[in-house]
């Protein structure tokens, strides 16, 4: 969730919801200068943080940068870093970075040499299934097993899928049979019964990552421990605190707006026949209109206790 699951979110999440095992930073993209620049660097600090479970995720295609950074991470205090082979983004995989990588298996395996073979500390992965075709990942999970991969996380889609079609699951667990490394599923996990549903399907796999659906419903990994569903007061305070923290931030009331409109593409499908609001606040020119229109879908509108998605 590029853009979204920020430091300030992910700190006022804890503080409101928790349930989250651990999060996973926005990735982050070393270069050959080799320096974090302010924007990545902030999401990292171990100040910000703190009680926070954190791992970084990398996107790059250059062994050296890599270790660079996952060295840099390590005297940070990090133990885990995340490499992001997942991203369909098309500007993405235009450079053979994210899910563009899996496309030149022999550079990924001499790349996956070097990083292995120096790492200060431990590697996961995230990782599609290919380019265009399924049957692409089963050379790819060979190479994967050939290393001490610490978790895969895998979402059963192509790159080309995008966030389109279904997940193909039976691919899944074909592939969580056969790997080495302990699984993870993602992809479409929107409500509990979706979970428990994939857990009928999948009972051996113990790990799940979530993504738009706990954005959509923040309260859905508390759900997950037979917590209970947000509470209209509850949303409002989270939404309340990330909108200062946003603005604290960035230093302006106008940038946080923007960033909060990005959140409200998944929150509205927690309110029932949210779409016509969820368009008034995408259109909202300043702040003030923004936390009006946010307004009134807490004051209208009826809170679901299950997300109902619309994407």
């Amino acid at each position: 969730m590029e853009g979204v699951t920020s430091v300030w979110y992910r700190s006022a999440h804890q503080k409101w919801f928790g349930g989250v095992e651990r999060y996973y930073t926005p990735f982050l993209s070393p270069t050959q200068d080799h320096v974090f620049p302010k924007r990545e660097l902030r999401e990292i600090e171990p100040s910000g943080n703190q009680g926070v479970p954190l791992v970084p995720q990398l996107l790059t295609r250059r062994g050296e940068d890599f270790l660079w950074a996952a060295k840099t991470l390590a005297d940070m205090g990090y133990r885990e870093v995340n490499l992001n082979l997942g991203c369909p983004s098309g500007t993405v995989t235009a450079k053979r970075k994210g899910a563009g990588f899996l496309a030149v298996p022999q550079e990924l395996e001499q790349f996956l040499e070097e990083v292995f073979s120096q790492c200060p500390i431990e590697i996961s992965i995230k990782t599609r299934l290919g380019i265009s075709d399924p049957e692409e990942f089963w050379p790819i999970l060979e190479l994967y097993n050939r290393y001490p991969v610490k978790e895969l996380i895998i979402h059963p889609r192509v790159q080309k899928d995008q966030y389109k079609n279904h997940p193909r699951r039976e691919v899944f667990a074909a592939a969580a049979a056969r790997s080495k490394a302990p699984v993870c599923y993602n992809g479409d996990l929107y409500t509990v019964a979706a979970v428990e549903e994939f857990q009928k399907e999948c009972p051996g796999v113990e790990r799940i990552m979530l993504g738009r659906g706990l954005i959509g419903d923040p309260a859905l990994a508390r759900k997950l421990t037979g917590g209970p569903a947000a509470s209209r007061d509850e949303l409002m305070g989270f939404l309340s605190e990330v909108f200062d923290c946003y603005t604290q931030g960035f230093g302006s009331r106008h940038s946080a707006m923007l960033r909060m409109k990005e959140l409200w593409c998944y929150l509205i499908c927690l309110f029932r026949d949210g779409a016509k609001y969820g368009k008034a606040i995408r259109k909202a020119k300043d702040p003030a209109e923004y936390e009006a229109r946010v307004a009134a879908v807490f004051r209208e509108l009826e809170l679901l206790d299950d997300l109902e998605p619309d994407w």
